[in-house]
C-alpha cells in the first residue's frame, strides 16, 4: 500500500468535508445577510459586522472565522478585522444578478436533509418526491436560476431563435413547461405583452409561489396551469414551448416530449435549456459534474424515480439529449451556440 497516497487521499477527504462545512457556513451568511452586510465596507472589525447585519456577535465571530479559514473572507491580523473581496462580493452579494451564486449554498442544505431517505431508496429502489424538499426547496430552486432567467431569457438567449422572437413580438403563444416559481414564464409575459404565456408545472407549491411573484408583475398575458402536457388542450398550439432544466426530470421522458411536439404548431420550436453536462464521465469529472451528480442523486434522479420514472440524472448530456427528442417524433435538432459555464441550449422543431 503507497502510504503517501493513502495521506493524500485522507486530505481529500478532510478537503470536502469543510467543503461541505463552507457550504453550510455560506448559507448561513447568504440567508441571513451577512455577505451583504459586508459588501463595499472594507476591513471591518467583528462588532461592526455585528451591528451592520443586526445579527448576535458571538454567533457573527466564528462565522467569520469559519469563512475566512475557508477563503471566503480576507483576514488581516495586524488589525483583526475581516474583509469581503470585490471580486467575492460580486458572486454572493449580488441577489437578482445573473451572476449571483448564492442559490448553490441554499439548495445544498436542503438536499441533504433528504440524504437518509435517499441512502434508504438505494436498498429498497423508488425515490425521494419533490415535496419531500418543502417550501425551502422550492425557495432554493428559486434561486439557483431566477436571475439568469430574468436577465439573460428574453434578452439574450432567445435571439438564437429569431424567428419564433420575430412571431412573439407580434403576438403568438408560448407555453412554458415544468414552470416552477414561474421566473421563464414572468420574463416572457414581460418582453412579449402581445403574446399569451402560459406557465404549466404540476407542483402546486411552486405555482403558488409562481402566482404571488405574477401577480406583483401585473401581467395579464400570463397564466400558471396546475396540469402536465398529457392534459393540457393545445387550442391552435404553441409558436414556442421553453423546457427549462427539466427534461432530465421528466418521469416519462419520451412521452412528454411527444405530447409536447403535439402541442407545438407545424411552424413552433421547443427550446430546451440543460445543466452543461458532457456525454462520457470522463469529461464530467471535475467540481461542476460532482456538483450535477449530487444534485442528481439527491433531486432530479430520485424525484423521477419517485414516479416510477426513467430517471435520467441530471448529466444527461447532448447525445442522450437529442436522441430523446428524435425518438419523440422532432425531425430537426440544433445545439444553440449560446455561451454558458453552467448550462446548455437545443431547439427542435417538429
Amino acid at each position: 500500500m503507497d502510504r503517501d497516497r493513502v495521506r493524500a487521499f485522507a486530505d481529500k477527504v478532510y478537503a470536502d468535508t469543510a467543503g461541505a462545512m463552507a457550504a453550510g457556513m455560506a448559507y448561513v451568511g447568504t440567508r441571513m445577510g451577512l455577505f451583504r452586510a459586508m459588501a463595499g465596507k472594507g476591513p471591518m472589525r467583528v462588532d461592526e459586522v455585528a451591528q451592520s447585519s443586526g445579527l448576535k456577535i458571538r454567533y457573527v465571530e466564528e462565522w467569520l472565522n469559519g469563512m475566512a479559514s475557508a477563503g471566503y473572507l480576507s483576514y488581516l491580523p495586524a488589525t483583526q478585522t475581516f474583509e469581503l473581496p470585490d471580486e467575492h462580493a460580486y458572486l454572493l452579494a449580488s441577489d437578482g444578478t445573473d451572476h449571483f451564486m448564492g442559490g448553490l449554498f441554499l439548495f445544498t442544505p436542503v438536499l441533504l436533509t433528504v440524504a437518509p431517505k435517499v441512502a434508504q431508496a438505494f436498498r429498497d429502489g423508488g425515490g425521494v418526491p419533490l415535496s419531500e424538499l418543502g417550501a425551502e426547496g422550492v425557495e432554493a430552486l428559486d434561486w439557483l436560476n431566477c436571475g439568469q432567467y430574468a436577465q439573460r431569457f428574453t434578452s439574450l438567449w432567445l435571439n438564437a431563435v429569431p424567428d419564433v422572437l420575430e412571431r412573439l413580438q407580434r403576438g403568438g403563444r408560448v407555453l412554458d413547461v415544468g414552470c416552477g416559481v414561474g421566473r421563464v414564464s414572468m420574463a416572457l409575459a414581460k418582453a412579449f405583452p402581445r403574446s399569451e404565456v402560459i406557465g404549466l408545472d404540476p407542483d402546486e407549491t411552486s405555482l403558488a409561489r409562481a402566482r404571488a411573484a405574477a401577480a406583483a408583475g401585473a401581467n395579464t398575458n400570463l397564466s400558471f396551469i396546475a396540469q402536465t402536457t398529457r392534459s393540457l388542450a393545445a387550442n391552435g398550439g404553441f409558436d414556442l414551448i421553453t423546457a427549462c432544466d427539466c427534461v432530465h426530470d421528466f418521469a416519462t421522458p419520451q412521452a412528454t416530449l411527444g405530447e409536447i411536439r403535439a402541442l407545438l404548431k407545424p411552424d413552433g420550436v421547443l427550446f430546451v435549456m440543460e445543466p452543461r453536462a458532457a456525454d462520457r464521465l470522463e469529461d464530467n469529472q471535475g467540481s461542476l459534474g460532482t456538483l450535477y451528480y449530487g444534485f442528481s442523486i439527491f433531486h432530479c434522479m430520485t424525484q423521477s424515480l419517485a414516479q416510477g420514472g426513467a430517471g435520467l440524472g441530471t448529466c444527461l448530456g447532448p447525445q442522450r439529449t437529442e436522441s430523446l427528442v428524435r425518438q419523440a417524433g422532432f425531425t430537426r435538432f440544433e445545439r444553440l451556440d449560446i455561451k454558458s459555464a453552467t448550462n446548455l441550449f437545443y431547439a427542435a422543431r417538429p
